[in-house]
């Protein structure tokens, strides 16, 4: 059995620095619940619920969702990185498609701390060694700067290797950014910056500036899903369904190659999205919304090719075109992206499932794409896992 697999409801809390949010159980209860009243439903119909994060305890999920309710459902925990809230989707989506359940809600949320990512244990192997020993061996390590910045700064040092392009034109894609969250009451950054002061602003490790990468974030979002069947029987919103998934982990490519581009994803990017766009019968050209995964500049750059958005080596001409953005070829992150709404680990992808829906359903007010009915997401997390999910307006 394969159902048509309906999004009727979405919700999400405005995201927040850290240390001004309240705790991850209530911003996970509010955001089920926006998406509950979003949806007109009640949460006694939902069957199972899929929650995610990434910094907290077992069964953290189920602290979130006992705010919302006591029904005796499966509560499943999900941590997968910065790819966690659209893991915790893809399963609702699967579970719903497959004629398991007729409805589920997926949840995401993150209580971060200032700075860096670190790992939580250091008394066993972490599961990013072997990445580091890949890193490493392709382009050392320096211990003054962010993990993560090394491995997606790296990526956009070899593009820029084999492209010949300008350091500034990642940059441009921060002040892109910020121009986008301006219009997002959700947005941490809702402030504009000239690629002067993205150029400006402190080095974290060549070629990007502390304004090219994301800020830690503390927010929640909420996504429920139902067949299409359930949707008309009870008189819910049908506009918008899932017309393709694809959830892919790393290969050969990622560790064999001295790639850095491939080391962060760039591969199961590619993958991915091509099965995406095989199921669906659809082209990259078709597509009129993306939010991507943007937690670095470099990383939304190399992703417009990995996603097919533009041909490879073009993603300059792309971004000085302004194909990126609106009156562009497609708009992509019209959210403000993980730059500048932020990063809550646990709930970017399904804040980005949210917004895709908005602008679906024409709900996006300042945002709006227009003419949306076909979006693309993409969320990437090392370690590793990417999810792209293409929504059709029905």
């Amino acid at each position: 059995m394969s159902n048509k697999v309906v999004v009727t409801g979405v919700g999400m809390i405005p995201f927040t620095k850290p240390g001004q949010s309240e705790d991850y159980a209530t911003m996970g209860a509010q955001a089920a619940k926006a998406a509950l009243a979003d949806a007109r439903i009640d949460y006694a119909l939902v069957q199972q619920a899929y929650v995610g994060y990434v910094f907290g305890d077992s069964t953290s999920g189920q602290a979130a969702i006992y705010g919302v309710g006591l029904t005796g459902i499966p509560v499943i925990n999900v941590n997968n990185n910065c790819a966690t809230g659209s893991t915790a989707l893809f399963l609702a989506r699967q579970a719903v498609e497959s004629g398991a359940i007729e409805c589920a809600i997926a949840v995401g949320f993150e209580q971060m701390v200032p700075g860096a990512l670190k790992g939580a244990y250091t008394d066993r192997p972490g599961p990013m060694e072997r990445f580091v020993k890949t890193m490493m061996a392709v382009q050392g390590f320096d211990d003054a700067a962010p993990r993560a910045a090394q491995f997606f700064g790296g990526a956009g040092r070899d593009y820029m290797k084999e492209y010949d392009i300008k350091p500034e034109t990642f940059g441009r894609i921060s002040v892109k950014a910020r121009q986008h969250a301006a219009r997002n009451p959700f947005a941490v950054f809702r402030n504009t910056v000239t690629l002067e002061e993205v150029m400006a602003s402190p080095a974290v490790f060549d070629p990007l500036t502390r304004l090219q990468c994301c800020p830690p974030t503390c927010g929640a979002a909420a996504a429920i899903l139902c067949s299409e069947a359930f949707a008309k029987k009870h008189g819910l919103d049908t506009r918008v369904i899932i017309k393709a998934q694809s959830m892919t982990t790393d290969r050969n490519s990622t560790f064999d190659e001295g790639d850095m581009r491939k080391v962060v994803g760039f591969d199961m990017t590619r993958a991915a999205a091509n099965e995406v766009y095989e199921r669906a019968g659809v082209s990259p050209a078709d597509i009129n919304v993306v939010e991507l995964h943007d937690c670095f500049t470099a990383n939304e750059l190399i992703t417009y090719e990995g996603l097919g958005l533009t041909p490879d080596g073009t993603a300059e001409k792309f971004i000085l075109d302004g194909d990126n953005t609106y009156g562009g070829r497609v708009v992509t992150n019209p959210s403000g992206g993980l730059l500048s709404k932020g990063h809550p680990l646990g709930a970017t992808g399904l804040a980005q499932c949210t917004e895709l829906v908005w602008q679906l359903r024409g709900d996006a007010k300042e945002r709006q794409v227009d003419g949306a009915r076909l979006a693309l997401q993409h969320n990437l997390g090392l370690g590793g896992a990417c999810v792209v999910t293409l929504y059709e307006r029905q």
